[in-house]
């Protein structure tokens, strides 16, 4: 997977630094999930509340991307990362100092939290400039495992929360921002294969092309389902089977640790089977995991099993699917990293509000299982309508170098 051919083709400082920068921000970005038990206890939020409070930092987050898109393509992924960072640690500090104790002050500070969640536009083109097409799984799979931040979040937020208070624990997230921060300024650089800049116009005129609104689908259920299940399953594990805070966090970090740290092993799958073939496996393995959880199974231990399984089907979707877009969009890989991350942020604030949605309106949470499964299901009937034409023209062309 990692050999000397790997470390002697790209950058492998940049990469490291876009792993932590990934990293550091996917912690804060589902930060108001790992804090959602107790921030709703205290503001006394009902179902319908805490799903937009976990989902709103998830859209904005989305949105976003397609801005950091432009920006890494118009003043490199470096400058945006480094402009982004300071707009989160800011922002995160304002917000302690201030002591915000409403539902509007959370749901401004979800919006903040929507730029750590858009980094996801940056740290993936800052490394993948650096690779050749044959180690695109790997180098993407290795950034992108970046999205295990959210395992800490879920690990020590909501312990944290109880001893110092949920408002003190934004402050104390700007600590490890600020080191990522340092290490990001010190050792990322630009690729110096940066394709040249387009006038703005130009920039979305890749949404005349059908390949690139089927990524934005299959990255829209992929990504989708991890960040919007991470986002939840701290209040739904509390709330579907009694947990206390800290232990529905640790079951949320177990999960959310499946779902990260198989994405460097799903992109290289990909690289060794075909990215097409692997988010075909992946698609039914998570269409099934949800449908399962979607009837409450009595005991917890068994349903941490299930979301286990289909949180890993999931990241390693995340990887096969990034294994595909560098060979398809290699010289507009800003742009479309934008706009697929955009679905995928779009596809977990739907999960992540429509669970709260069912639950407050059926008092069950099986209406937004349901509903993302069947958004899987056909996403492996639109991959399987494409496969075709895929592996005989772009696929073709690349097939020397890697496998589609």
């Amino acid at each position: 997977m990692i050999g000397k051919d790997f470390l002697k083709a790209g950058h492998t400082p940049t990469l490291a630094s876009a792993f932590f920068y990934f990293d550091m921000s996917f912690m804060v970005w589902v930060l108001l999930g790992s804090l959602g038990v107790q921030i709703a206890k205290d503001l006394d939020l009902n179902a319908a509340e805490k799903g937009l409070m976990v989902a709103l930092p998830v859209l904005a987050g989305a949105v976003l991307r397609i801005v950091n898109g432009v920006l890494v393509d118009r003043i490199g992924p470096k400058l945006a990362g480094t402009l982004c960072q300071i707009v989160v640690i800011a922002g995160l500090l304002i917000a302690w100092m201030l002591k915000v104790d409403t539902y509007a002050g959370v749901l401004a500070v979800g919006l903040v939290l929507g730029v750590a969640g858009s980094s996801f536009a940056i740290a993936l083109p800052l490394a993948s400039r650096w690779y050749p097409p044959q180690y695109q799984g790997v180098a993407l799979g290795i950034a992108g495992a970046g999205n295990s931040g959210t395992v800490f979040a879920s690990l020590f937020a909501p312990g944290l929360a109880n001893l110092v208070g949920w408002q003190n624990v934004l402050g104390l997230a700007t600590i490890p921002l600020i080191v990522a921060f340092l290490v990001y300024l010190v050792f990322a650089k630009d690729s110096p294969d940066q394709p040249a800049p387009k006038p703005l116009s130009e920039y979305l005129s890749v949404l005349k092309i059908g390949d690139a609104w089927w990524f934005m689908l299959f990255y829209g259920v992929t990504f989708g389902g991890f960040v919007g299940l991470s986002s939840s399953l701290t209040i739904y594990f509390n709330t579907q089977y009694g947990l206390a805070p800290v232990m529905a966090g640790f079951f949320t970090a177990a999960c959310v640790f499946a779902g990260s740290m198989v994405r460097p092993i799903g992109g290289a799958l990909a690289d060794r089977i075909g990215g097409i073939r692997t988010l075909s496996i992946m698609y039914v393995v998570a269409a099934a995991a949800l449908t399962v959880m979607s009837f409450g199974l009595a005991d917890v231990r068994m349903t941490l099993g299930v979301v286990i399984f289909g949180m890993a089907a999931l990241g390693m979707g995340n990887g096969a699917v990034f294994q595909l877009v560098p060979q398809r969009f290699r010289n507009e890989i800003g742009v479309m990293t934008g706009l697929v991350g955009m679905t995928g942020g779009i596809g977990g604030f739907y999960l992540a509000s429509s669970l709260g949605l069912a639950k407050q309106l059926t008092g069950s949470y099986q209406a937004g299982f349901l509903g993302f499964a069947a958004l899987a299901v056909v996403a492996l009937v639109g991959l399987t309508t494409v496969k075709k034409q895929w592996r005989t023209t772009w696929g073709a062309a690349s097939a020397t170098v890697a496998r589609v």
